[in-house]
């Protein structure tokens, strides 16, 4: 059953390893299938080495198992509330990537220092708010979804146009129109956190790009009117 998106994911999580995002087992993509909206996500705790795409675990919306022997990522059930809340991905990622996870760690949402950030992320990526006790009590996984999706909810903030964001004291996820491109975020993400930590160390006070030049470098690649790259 889902033998080419298990072979996608399955690419997408070496994905995060070949470019430095992985240490141990600290990761994992999932991606959804359009026609059956089953999901296909990594195994927990499995060694990327060992990994094989027949290891891949196909879960429903609601987590149960479908199709796999090994147990999903513990974080399945934080993939599956962004699925069922934004229906336009296709694919989730999450690392423990140094820089990202910093700023996770030191409670700061990601700002817009320059063009390479803006490329991807239309303006800044958010921070969450931290979970209350009973949250930490309950469903933890799922209430780590729950507060992306308020973040964005709240704010007015565009999934599409901001395709991550920095769960507070835990690190990134990011999302996007399948696995491969979930992965592609979160490479681009942690180059943007650990650009703006060396922006801030060379010029403290620093300012965000006016909206302007983010919003040029933003819609030059996305949107009706984009002109980047090849057709």
């Amino acid at each position: 059953m889902l033998t080419s998106l298990k072979q996608s994911v399955h690419a997408a999580n070496l994905a995060l390893v070949d470019n430095g995002l992985v240490l141990l087992t600290w990761g994992n993509v999932s991606g959804r299938d359009a026609e059956t909206g089953l999901v296909v996500i990594k195994p927990s705790g499995v060694e990327y080495a060992a990994l094989r795409p027949e290891h891949m675990v196909v879960v429903d919306l609601e987590g149960n198992v479908v199709e796999g022997d090994l147990r999903p990522s513990s974080d399945t059930p934080t993939h599956l509330v962004l699925y069922r809340a934004f229906p336009e991905i296709g694919g989730v990622a999450h690392t423990h990537s140094t820089y990202a996870t910093a700023w996770a760690q030191a409670g700061r949402p990601l700002p817009c220092y320059g063009t390479t950030h803006a490329d991807t992320f239309r303006g800044e990526v958010p921070l969450t708010a931290p979970l209350t006790p009973e949250a930490l009590a309950g469903h933890y996984e799922a209430e780590t979804g729950e507060a992306i999706v308020r973040v964005f909810r709240e704010g007015g903030i565009d999934p599409q146009e901001i395709p991550g964001v920095l769960v507070i004291g835990h690190g990134p996820f990011t999302w996007g129109k399948d696995a491969a491109a979930a992965a592609e975020h979160s490479i681009i993400l942690e180059e943007c956190a650990r650009l703006a930590a060396l922006t801030e160390a060379l010029c403290p006070g620093v300012l965000p790009i006016s909206e302007g030049l983010r919003d040029k470098h933003f819609l030059r690649k996305h949107g009706e009117g984009a002109y980047y790259g090849q057709r």
